[in-house]
């Protein structure tokens, strides 16, 4: 479905990056598994994507660096001669009250969630108009929509995600460019897994399918946004989500 395809995801060493990563391997793309501080991680995710008979390779970078952004992306259109498939999933939290919480910890969120998405599309558009094609995906979150208490940073981001997504369909569709967001709910992850039985009960007890989801619900929407059967969506903000929030 993905077969050739040149596909950078950001943030690409753990949690859902990695399953996205892998999913679009397992679909036929090359993938680039972007990191910034686990080397060793993200060479375990394409050592297993190769495992599996894809291709990968690893490329370190600050997204929230514009230079260093735009010299990654130059140096995969060098290698690859284009990229069809960015997905834009690097992302930090640093959660506290909005009180509490300081001008560091909130610049650090957005400057890596909302701005490393903006220098990313920013240094492929280019290339994509040239192309007369492209995927843009990025990773929003439930909390970008609904808010959530301790996380002023975090949803701002996201909500920021959502926007920018917007603004970029509109920019680029008429070139054959889509640009849609995903915003996940509350995903097994390493995180969710720290937690105690009570409250993950808890949680979805709240979420309509009764359970959480998993990275590989959130990789396979990325798969069909990223594949020519989403060819006519764009602008878009899907929730995978359980239906969480019905948005």
């Amino acid at each position: 479905m993905l077969k050739d395809r040149i596909a950078v995801v950001t943030g690409a060493s753990r949690g859902i990056g990695s399953a996205i990563a892998k999913t679009l391997a397992a679909k036929g793309a090359v993938v680039i598994v972007n990191y910034n501080g686990s080397t060793a991680k993200a060479e375990a995710v394409v050592e297993e994507i190769q495992a599996a008979g894809g291709r990968a390779e690893a490329i370190q970078c600050n997204v929230s660096d514009t230079v260093a952004a735009a010299e990654m992306l130059a140096e995969v259109v060098k290698k690859y001669g284009r990229v069809d498939i960015l997905v834009n999933n690097a992302g930090i939290t640093k959660d506290n009250l909005l009180m509490k919480m300081s001008e560091s910890d909130f610049d650090a969120v957005i400057n890596t969630n909302l701005k490393g998405a903006f220098n990313c599309t920013k240094a492929i558009s280019r290339q994509m108009l040239k192309q007369k094609a492209g995927r843009i995906i990025n990773m929003a979150s439930v909390v970008g929509v609904t808010g959530n208490a301790g996380q002023a940073n975090y949803g701002a981001s996201k909500a920021g995600l959502i926007g920018l997504t917007k603004c970029v369909a509109r920019e680029l569709g008429s070139r054959g460019i889509t640009c849609n967001a995903v915003a996940p709910g509350f995903i097994q992850t390493d995180m969710t897994a720290a937690m105690d039985e009570t409250a993950k009960a808890a949680a979805a007890a709240q979420i309509p399918m009764r359970r959480l989801g998993t990275v590989q619900d959130v990789a396979n929407t990325v798969a069909f946004l990223a594949s020519d059967e989403a060819g006519y969506i764009t602008g878009q903000v899907i929730c995978v989500d359980g239906g969480m929030t019905c948005c």
